[in-house]
C-alpha cells in the first residue's frame, strides 16, 4: 500500500463512515438485489464527501492509482467502489496501457452494472482512446466468456461520437446479437441508440439488416429515438 493510498483511505473513513444511514443503506442494498452492503449515502452526498477527502492530495502515480482502486475494491460497502470508479475517471490521464490487468480485475470482481458501466463508458473508453493499441484488448473482451467484459467492450465507445470505430461497434453487436444474458443484450441496444445520435441512418440500416438475429430488447433500445 502506497503512502497516498493510506492517507486517502483514512480520509475517506473519516468523512464517509460518520455519515452512514442504516435505513437508507438497507433500501439501497435491496435495490441492488442485495449483492452488496451499503453505507446509505445518496450520490450527491457521496460526491461531496469524496471531494472533501481528496482536497489537497497530490496527483497519483500509476502505482498509487492501482493501489488505491484495489484497496477500495477490497472494502465491503459499495460506496467505496463508487469512489474508486470516480477517482479513475478523474485520473484517466495517469495510467498507461499496462493498467489493463487492474481494470480487468475491477470489471470481473464484485461485478454489477453500477460499477461496470462507469468503468466501461467513462474510464475504459478514455484509456483506449489514449492508448490505441488497446483496441486489440477490446476485441478480445468482446468475445470473452465473462459477460461483463463483453458489455465493457460494447460500451467503451459510448461517448466517442464521430470518432467511433463503427466497424468495431457494429461488429461487436453482430457477434453478440444472440447472447443469452440481459446485460449484454441491453448493452447492444444502448450502444446503438447512443451512436444513433451521431449517425441515425447507419444504426437504422444495421438494425434492419440484423433484425432477425438481434434480440427484441436490443432492437427496442436501439430504435427508441429513431
Amino acid at each position: 500500500m502506497t503512502d497516498l493510498t493510506a492517507t486517502l483511505l483514512e480520509r475517506l473513513d473519516e468523512h464517509l463512515l460518520p455519515a452512514a444511514d442504516p435505513v437508507r443503506a438497507e433500501a439501497q442494498a435491496a435495490y441492488m438485489k442485495n449483492h452488496f452492503p451499503f453505507l446509505g449515502l445518496p450520490a450527491p452526498a457521496l460526491q461531496k464527501l469524496e471531494r472533501a477527502a481528496l482536497k489537497g492530495l497530490p496527483a497519483p502515480s500509476e502505482d498509487d492509482l492501482r493501489s488505491i482502486v484495489l484497496a477500495l475494491w477490497g472494502r465491503d460497502q459499495r460506496e467505496f467502489q463508487y469512489v474508486a470508479c470516480s477517482y479513475l475517471v478523474r485520473q484517466v490521464a495517469v495510467p498507461g496501457a499496462g493498467f489493463v490487468p487492474t481494470l480487468r480485475t475491477l470489471i470481473t470482481t464484485k461485478s454489477w452494472w453500477d460499477t461496470v458501466d462507469a468503468l466501461a463508458t467513462r474510464f475504459t473508453g478514455g484509456l483506449v482512446s489514449r492508448h490505441p493499441s488497446l483496441v486489440a484488448v477490446m476485441d478480445e473482451w468482446s468475445a470473452d466468456e465473462n459477460m461483463w467484459l463483453v458489455r465493457t467492450a460494447i460500451l467503451h465507445q459510448l461517448h466517442y461520437g464521430e470518432a467511433t470505430d463503427t466497424d468495431r461497434l457494429f461488429g461487436y453487436c453482430e457477434a453478440q446479437a444472440g447472447h443469452r444474458d440481459f446485460f449484454v443484450r441491453k448493452a447492444i441496444g444502448w450502444a446503438l441508440r447512443h451512436y444513433a445520435r451521431t449517425d441515425p441512418a447507419a444504426v437504422r440500416a444495421f438494425v434492419e439488416a440484423h433484425r432477425s438475429t438481434l434480440s427484441g430488447l436490443s432492437v427496442r433500445e436501439a430504435t427508441k429515438h429513431l
